[in-house]
């Protein structure tokens, strides 16, 4: 898809000459006024430039290009001043809102150029947040694999919170989703450390001795010091550090400034799917669970709490069948444990069945050391 501007000014005579001026090297969109503007990225979007001017009615052009900024912040974003309002338009700069703001009346070559550089500078931006995104999801997977291997019980329990996070996420359509999918997938990465019966111990609520539930409430920490290192993955680790605080503020290192507001709802989110799931697991029924979370209201947030309500079971969009162990695919959801016949836990109950946890069960079902069959969620 070509790379498309956004001009917004409330004169239609403006627009129509930075039409004319640009339509022969840019694909050009005008929309009169600000809420006009919004309502333009919201139903032709995406945009890679957005260009407007300073001085209109109700809501002026830095007003508009900040509201610009909070629903798409990946959009260069310019803007056009008078000599009057060099002043403000230089705040705006100062204060990170514009990539760059032009003079009025613009030259054609000046503005020709600016739309050039602010098309270079959102493919800067979006290759940069692309191959961020990918390389770490990339290594996040390769985490869980090892999770999966060392202990099933804290992988499977990853991987409900995940489902957990990701409906929230897609509720509150939270900018950068795989910051909040990547905590949770995350989030039990400490309980490598743990002996695995301790694991499933406190995961089904079982009364710990006190060293145990030390030991045990250690395991958010751990995985923050393992993950803090990462660049880029500081505010992850900072998520998972807060599972077990009530304070949203804790003991843990402070969430970095850059992003503290979203990161501080993630932890809120990852706390909620982690109750959620020692609910479930301690047998209540979904609506029971939901139902004891309300008490909790003040901690989570009511509006939080409804958006959990109405997560759809897994169970709405799968049937429960006995499958062949060799016959199991990705996307299956097992719905027993698989232990060996020493009656060691090799896959916990509640796991999404991924390639690398095929390619396990593969080796398990050659070696004869697993049953043949299991009960699971099909895909339907």
């Amino acid at each position: 898809m070509a790379d498309k501007i956004l001009f917004v000014d409330d004169e239609p005579a403006v627009l129509d000459g930075y039409r004319r001026t640009l339509h022969r090297d840019f694909e050009v969109d005008t929309a009169v006024g600000g809420e006009q503007g919004l309502s333009a990225i919201e139903s032709n979007g995406p945009y890679a430039v957005v260009v407007s001017d300073m001085r209109m009615p109700l809501m002026n052009g830095a007003q508009f290009l900040a509201r610009v900024k909070q629903t798409v912040p990946d959009t260069v974003r310019m803007l056009l001043t008078g000599h009057a309002d060099l002043t403000v338009a230089m705040d705006a700069v100062n204060e990170g809102n514009i990539f760059r703001f032009l003079t009025k009346p613009c030259e054609k070559d000046t503005l020709s150029k600016a739309m050039t550089a602010g098309i270079v500078q959102h493919r800067l931006v979006t290759a940069e947040k692309e191959l961020l995104e990918n390389t770490l999801m990339g290594s996040i997977k390769v985490l869980t694999d090892v999770l999966s291997a060392v202990s099933p019980e804290a992988f499977g329990r990853s991987m409900r919170i995940t489902r957990c996070v990701r409906h929230l996420v897609n509720k509150f359509a939270l900018p950068s989703p795989w910051r909040f999918e990547a905590a949770a997938m995350l989030s039990q990465l400490g309980c490598v450390t743990l002996d695995p019966e301790l694991t499933q111990a406190a995961y089904l609520g079982n009364n710990l001795s006190p060293e145990d539930k030390a030991h045990y409430d250690e395991h958010p920490r751990v995985a923050r010091d393992l993950l803090v290192t990462i660049p880029r993955l500081e505010p992850i680790a900072w998520m998972i550090s807060q599972q077990f605080i009530k304070d949203a503020n804790g003991d843990a290192p402070p969430v970095p400034a850059s992003s503290s507001d979203a990161m501080r709802f993630g932890a809120k989110l990852l706390k909620l799917a982690v109750a959620y799931d020692d609910l479930r697991m301690q047998g209540m029924t979904e609506e029971n669970a939901i139902a004891r979370l309300r008490h909790r209201a003040g901690e989570f947030g009511g509006e939080v709490i409804d958006a959990m309500a109405d997560m759809k079971s897994e169970s709405g969009r799968t049937e429960l069948r006995k499958v062949l162990t060799s016959k199991l695919a990705a996307g299956m959801i097992l719905q027993q444990e698989i232990r060996n016949k020493a009656g060691m836990l090799v896959v916990a109950k509640g796991q999404e069945v991924t390639h690398a946890l095929l390619l396990k069960l593969v080796n398990f079902s050659r070696a004869g050391t697993i049953a043949k069959e299991v009960m699971a969620l099909v895909p339907v």
